[in-house]
């Protein structure tokens, strides 16, 4: 007897149309944001707790966002097409694009503090994508609640809500390897570290809450309070950058807590995969084993050596270990695109802040919650370009470009080239629209890299925050941080008509 084929998400069948696509697409987003109306609740409490002023503004952010969950998937809630693994970017881009803005509501609502719509969109996606940029001042006397939501967008974003949401939307008939897949960021996603996504998921958050509650421990150990400790565990290893007072981690004065800081925004800005592996095999020359930890910890080593000469030699520090301490701090801090400051670079000498804020181009590991182009790319781009120079002396030799022993596909090699010349296509655009906007030159410079490498802090009129920037600028800015969250492809990917297509 003929067997029947199974089933699987990835297949549509015959009958089933775009409209019943989109129609899951919308189910998706719907539980999405009734999943995250639940997030503004955890504040809500911290507010009843302190006794603050934004209680009320959580409660309704709440409702309405409950409310927007509800309304967009009732309609279609019996829908149970299947989900196409192009639609994943729909829904991922959709996503950030959508909580960013329902994020933004306990902002908006408040009369402490008080912020304009695109100011609060810009707080709102600037947490959920670990940017760290904040258009507020004052940071020290705002309310507890408002201080702990900020924190808290920034733990959710790092850790990719979505991948939270691919353990739990199985049990609500949707598959999720798609959404994974579109999420996880690096020029290699099919690396699977367990055979079930549902394992996966589980694994990467178990590792991310595992560091965070090591974080927030060392932290109050230190000498944190504990309100500080969870919130700066929280955009630590979110390499986030929020922090609740005006001078960033240079309001501690601790030496010991900047070296604590220094350790976990390496680790979390190294493949997550690899902490898996690691814990799995309990094993730490996985690291060391690894090209890509390789090359990123040997560039941040490097960096910080030079900046520490160079301060040295300005007179900005007279005793080499602090002068190295300051240079490392910040290097990390900026490389892994924290955004955490000890001290004003901007006042070092003049290279130095230029300098860093090309390292956040850089970036962190693939699959890291680090911003910027990642150093596998940028490895893969050098090792590339040496390969046409040796070409060049020895046209007929076969010179396969490698990343350790293993041999890098041209397919991978076309995609970081295509990746790279994307990204800094978006880059200039968005650099002549904050020019045209009035913004000067260095300023725009820094406030886009700052953006769309989820940096935060820039140089010029962002050197400290994005307060004065007029509305415009600020959504140029939010399309940024969501472009660089997005990896830029999976914007792209909307924008072909082959997508849109049956």
């Amino acid at each position: 007897m003929r067997m029947k084929p199974r089933r699987s998400f990835l297949t549509v069948t015959p009958n089933t149309h775009r409209g019943h696509r989109f129609a899951a697409v919308q189910r998706l987003i719907g539980v999405l944001l009734m999943i995250f109306s639940l997030t503004m609740l955890p504040p809500a409490g911290v507010s009843m707790f302190y006794g603050d002023s934004a209680l009320d503004a959580f409660m309704l952010g709440f409702v309405t966002t409950l409310a927007i969950g509800c309304v967009v998937w009732i309609p279609v809630r019996r829908n149970r097409a299947d989900l196409k693994i192009r639609d994943g970017f729909l829904v991922v881009a959709l996503f950030w694009t959508v909580l960013g803005v329902a994020g933004a509501l306990p902002f908006w609502f408040p009369t402490t503090p008080r912020m304009t719509f695109s100011q609060a969109v810009f707080e709102s996606i600037s947490g959920l994508t670990t940017t760290g940029a904040t258009v507020l001042t004052g940071i020290d006397i705002l309310p507890r609640s408002i201080l702990y939501y900020r924190q808290q967008l920034q733990w959710l974003g790092g850790g990719g809500i979505i991948v939270l949401a691919v353990a739990i939307l199985p049990l609500l008939g949707v598959g999720g390897m798609q959404l994974l897949r579109a999420e996880t960021p690096g020029p290699v996603k099919d690396t699977k570290m367990t055979p079930r996504i549902k394992e996966t998921a589980r694994a990467l958050w178990t590792i991310y809450l595992g560091l965070t509650i090591a974080c927030t421990a060392a932290y109050w150990a230190a000498g944190m309070s504990l309100f500080d400790a969870i919130g700066h565990a929280f955009s630590t290893v979110s390499t986030g950058g929020f922090s609740t007072h005006d001078r960033s981690f240079g309001y501690f004065d601790n030496h010991l807590l900047e070296t604590i800081s220094v350790v976990f925004m390496l680790l979390a800005a190294i493949n997550f995969s690899l902490h898996f592996v690691s814990w799995r095999d309990r094993s730490l020359r996985i690291y060391l084993a690894d090209p890509e930890s390789r090359m990123f910890l040997l560039i941040a080593l490097i960096l910080s050596v030079l900046i520490a000469v160079a301060l040295l030699i300005a007179g900005r520090y007279v005793m080499p270990l602090q002068a190295f301490a300051k240079s490392a701090f910040q290097v990390v801090s900026i490389m892994t695109s924290t955004g955490f400051t000890t001290a004003d670079y901007t006042i070092w000498p003049s290279f130095v802040p230029v300098l860093l804020v090309l390292s956040s181009f850089i970036g962190g590991c693939a699959s890291s919650t680090a911003g910027g182009m990642k150093v596998i790319r940028v490895m893969l781009l050098f090792k590339q370009g040496m390969r046409e120079v040796y070409q060049l002396v020895h046209p007929s030799a076969e010179l396969p470009v490698k990343l350790g022993r293993k041999v890098v596909p041209p397919r991978v090699l076309q995609a970081v080239w295509s990746f790279i010349s994307a990204y800094m296509g978006f880059y200039v655009i968005m650099l002549l629209l904050l020019l045209a906007a009035g913004m000067d030159e260095v300023s725009a410079f820094a406030a886009v890299a700052a953006c769309i490498n989820n940096l935060g802090p820039g140089l010029g009129e962002v050197s400290a925050n994005f307060a004065t920037i007029d509305s415009f600028s600020l959504w140029v800015c939010s399309f940024a941080m969501l472009l660089g969250r997005l990896e830029i492809f999976a914007f792209l990917v909307l924008l072909t008509p082959a997508f849109w297509r049956r």
